[in-house]
């Protein structure tokens, strides 16, 4: 079994930065083998994917909302992944959860077997 556990939420205004981390316990030798995802889910919608970073850390994939704003980055010897957050705006606002799942990047919240208590992320105007 992995757990995560997500911190470094809070609330910042619009324009500002965060950085989110995810610390994987448990069968962490499996954690390195798999991809990891950012998803967030805001009050009344659904949960929506943010960005993925591959088993090794050499290839991320973004939605094209956060695409110039939002960088993933895990370091396996730490068992960590980062959500470095810059230029936040409003709509950003969430529960913002990490996820682990099979070796490629996936987009759907089905594909990730694992997954985190969430952090919110509140930007104000």
């Amino acid at each position: 079994q992995v757990q995560l556990v997500e911190s470094g939420g809070g609330s910042v205004q619009a324009g500002g930065s965060l950085r989110l981390s995810c610390v994987a316990s448990g069968r962490t030798l499996a954690i390195n083998t798999m991809a990891m995802g950012w998803f967030r889910q805001g009050p009344g919608k659904e949960r929506e994917f943010v960005g993925g970073i591959s088993w090794s850390g050499s290839s991320t994939r973004y939605a094209d909302s956060v695409k110039g704003r939002f960088t993933i980055s895990r370091d396996n010897a730490k068992n960590t992944v980062f959500l470095q957050m810059n230029s936040l705006r409003p709509e950003d606002a969430a529960v913002y959860y990490c996820a682990a799942g099979i070796s490629a990047i996936a987009t759907m919240a089905y594909q990730y077997d694992f997954w985190g208590q969430g952090t919110q992320v509140t930007v104000s105007s």
